[in-house]
């Protein structure tokens, strides 16, 4: 949010930034109209870059056209920097990789501590239910231009960590009713030339339980299915009211994604309790009793959070394994918030082991043989109030959370 104050007193922080990593190069870049941005489409080589799957100790000349690469070739010294062409970028040896993805973040819920809008909703507890509470009252707040405003800074401060696609949910209730899918697709519209943006429509409220929701929530969702642009449907099943219902929001996702032809994106067994059912096994059960490998048309089942499958032992992930089988199912790691969220002392007296239990993604993907990564979630609101949009943070964090420091741990952690 310091960009956009920034921003309104006549400083561009993107465009200072570029400066101090690009230096004398980005001057020589620019446009014959002295425009102050660098335009993508504009740079047609990058001189003496690092490709990421050659020798670190050799430069590479990279061609692109039509943005994409079209050649890449030895490196010879620079001309002095007058004599470079037009559109031709000064690399600096830094290193050139493909570029990264947001496979699950909240796009109308970013920045909400930041906002001084919002800014008498503080987080006094720390737990799920606050975080509940303050986010819905947040979204009855919510109008265009505030959505527009942050979701804006959200996807520009992610395009310029290097993110050209995302999976980005927008809440649709009884509540907000269409308000941030409504903002979703404008976003989706303006941004369509630098970051391929995936919207999700999600029912974070209850769908099949009494409430402020039912019945018409349900119906909500069907109808924003139908909306243009729209690509995945997103449910919680944890939130309904008991277990029978959690299965019944299954049921219905999985038969509502099939009927409109949409990939499927479930929050699922967001607990660490080992007497609780898998509503994954669920998941799994209802998605090869509606054929979904053969109805699906080429779409995908996501499965986020997860967190339960950690209690795992190695004899449970193999059988785990062997029932995912052929279905396209992946699951998304969200290490930021597990690890603000889960694990919460006893209230009485600070106790307990405090287990974080966010997926063990790089040991899911390379012993068992599942697809997976890991996403940012949520940035800056009572889920999570750390965090940046930038994905290779989380990568770096990796290291660490997963004890992954090999060169091939690393090279896991950033395509994940």
């Amino acid at each position: 949010m310091a960009a956009e104050f920034l921003r309104q007193h006549g400083i561009d922080l993107q465009y200072e930034m570029s400066k101090v990593q690009f230096g004398d190069a980005m001057e020589d870049s620019l446009s014959a109209d002295n425009s102050a941005h660098i335009s993508v489409q504009a740079i047609h080589t990058l001189r003496g870059v690092r490709w990421y799957t050659k020798e670190p100790s050799t430069l590479w000349d990279v061609t692109i056209s039509a943005g994409k690469v079209t050649s890449v070739i030895p490196h010879h010294s620079l001309e002095r920097k007058s004599s470079l062409p037009p559109k031709t970028l000064n690399a600096r040896e830094l290193v050139l990789a493909p570029s990264l993805c947001h496979p699950h973040i909240h796009l109308d819920k970013c920045f909400l501590l930041s906002d001084p809008k919002y800014s008498d909703l503080e987080i006094v507890k720390g737990d799920f239910s606050e975080a509940l509470d303050l986010t819905a009252k947040a979204k009855s707040r919510f109008t265009e231009d505030d959505l527009m405003r942050r979701g804006r800074w959200l996807i520009s401060e992610s395009v310029t960590a290097g993110v050209t696609c995302m999976r980005a949910f927008v809440e649709v209730d009884m509540g907000v009713r269409f308000k941030c899918l409504d903002a979703g697709l404008k976003l989706k519209e303006h941004f369509k030339d630098s970051c391929e943006i995936q919207l999700c429509v999600f029912a974070q409220e209850p769908v099949l339980s009494r409430g402020n929701n039912y019945p018409e929530g349900a119906a909500l969702m069907e109808e924003a299915l139908r909306r243009e642009g729209v690509d995945v449907l997103g449910s919680t099943p944890y939130v309904e009211e008991d277990e029978t219902l959690m299965r019944a929001n299954v049921d219905w996702a999985v038969s509502t994604a099939l009927k409109n032809g949409k990939h499927l994106d479930l929050h699922v067994d967001y607990n660490l309790d080992p007497k609780a059912s898998s509503m994954i096994d669920y998941v799994i059960e209802v998605a090869n009793a509606q054929d979904w490998t053969k109805n699906s048309c080429g779409k995908t089942i996501v499965l986020g959070h997860c967190n339960r499958l950690t209690l795992f032992s190695a004899d449970e992930w193999r059988s785990f394994r062997t029932r995912v089988a052929d279905l396209p199912i992946s699951f998304i790691g969200l290490p930021t918030s597990d690890l603000y969220m889960m694990g919460k002392p006893n209230e009485k007296d600070n106790s307990g082991p405090r287990v974080r239990g966010t997926l063990r993604m790089p040991e899911m993907i390379e012993r068992y043989g599942l697809n997976g990564a890991i996403g940012a979630n949520n940035i800056g609101n009572a889920f999570t109030p750390q965090g940046n949009c930038d994905p290779m943070s989380l990568a770096s964090m990796g290291v660490g959370l997963y004890q992954a420091g090999t060169k091939k741990d690393c090279e896991l952690l950033y395509v994940s």
